[in-house]
């Protein structure tokens, strides 16, 4: 039988029914909250509804997600750096490289531009990994799958020439799987582990998961365009915007066309339909598993509400304008807790909530894309 890292470093398996080993460590738990709160105000809403073993896996999980997003995301890094850094991220949480040596490689080298807690979250990797390592088997194999492909995939997207688009939407799917789509597919080996109940989904909530990603990634790209311009970054498929009549290269507040309108409503559209996806994800859920439910779902409203507010300003030049409300959140919890049980009502309360989305005031036609050289 093969041996695993974790077994060379001491940990041995455990049964999958056991996700989390050391729930009883508070201190632990305790961590992992302050630096989730301190890095994402949405998963730090959002995590907590899970039941308490799956809470502490996916917290866990996703603080090694944001180690991998302040990499990439890190302006000062050169994509020779951030290759680099990635792979020795992989190698940590493989077992083969100390955490520590990663931190102090890697925290001299984080500008202003990286947010005081993801320095902190740098900081703290050695603890971050430590719990990653306390998992079962099962759990800790999806953790590091999630890990190596977001740090193999992301620095090859760095490497094209990312200020004026990515050439087509096959790229943008690509990327969005890489950033998003294979988190989808991590949280459901967690989820499947947790119940067998859902296990027996497993096969057709995975390319669900996918989309469910995609969907929540896309909104975040289209809500965060103008902010990534800013720092000479754009997501957006050039062949999308091209057939639209808008060349990416002129992306600005002040060339806010029509034809960029055109385009954008477009995206908007098919983020809808993967946050339709997201749903059927959701309703294979068993209705009286309501945490897990409520985090799939807070997490699609908020994002369908996103895409409203998008689609109802086309012409927005800030991300501020087309943020949704504190009000918008509290509204958002409150509808889907009262329905989380009930198919038929959240079925009626997305089409409702994300009535007209699926109507683009413009096409892309996938059989005439632009030729590149």
């Amino acid at each position: 039988m093969a041996v695993t890292k974790k077994q060379q470093i001491g940990i041995q398996s455990q049964p999958a029914t056991h996700i989390a080993t050391t729930m009883d460590n508070q201190a632990s738990a305790q961590f992992q909250s302050k630096m989730l709160s301190g890095v994402s105000r949405t998963f730090a809403l959002t995590i907590p509804q899970l039941p308490e073993t799956l809470r502490f896996a996916v917290g866990n999980a996703y603080l090694l997600c944001r180690a991998v997003d302040t990499i990439e995301d890190e302006p000062a890094l050169s994509n020779d750096q951030r290759v680099q850094f990635c792979n020795q991220f992989i190698d940590v949480v493989s077992g083969t490289s100390p955490a520590q040596q990663l931190a102090l490689d890697l925290l001299p080298r984080l500008s202003d531009s990286t947010i005081p807690a993801e320095h902190e979250l740098i900081r703290n990797l050695s603890q971050v990994i430590e719990i990653t390592m306390s998992f079962p088997e099962p759990i800790y194999q999806a953790l590091l799958k999630c890990v190596q492909t977001m740090a193999y995939g992301m620095p090859l997207f760095q490497e094209s020439e990312i200020k004026h688009g990515l050439p087509t939407e096959h790229d943008f799917d690509q990327y969005c799987y890489y950033v998003a789509g294979c988190v989808g597919e991590m949280l459901t080996t967690l989820f499947c582990e947790y119940s067998q109940e859902i296990g027996r989904h497993r096969e057709t909530m995975h390319p669900l998961s996918v989309s469910f990603g995609q969907g929540l990634q896309m909104t975040n790209i289209l809500k965060d365009i103008w902010d990534d311009r800013k720092r000479d970054v754009c997501w957006l498929p050039r062949d999308v915007f091209i057939q639209s009549g808008y060349d990416l290269s002129q992306l600005s507040p002040e060339t806010n066309t029509q034809a960029f309108q055109n385009a954008l409503s477009y995206l908007v559209s098919q983020a809808y339909h993967h946050l339709n996806n997201a749903l059927q994800y959701t309703l294979l859920i068993p209705p009286h598993e309501k945490g897990i439910r409520r985090f799939c779902l807070w997490a699609i409203g908020m994002a369908l509400l996103t895409l409203q507010k998008i689609s109802g300003k086309l012409d927005f030049t800030d991300s501020q304008q087309v943020k949704i409300s504190r009000n918008q959140v509290k509204t958002t919890v409150a509808a889907t807790n009262l329905t989380v049980s009930s198919d038929r009502l959240l079925k009626w309360l997305f089409y409702r909530t994300g009535r007209g989305l699926d109507q683009p005031i413009w096409t892309f036609n996938k059989h005439d894309r632009p030729v590149y050289s």
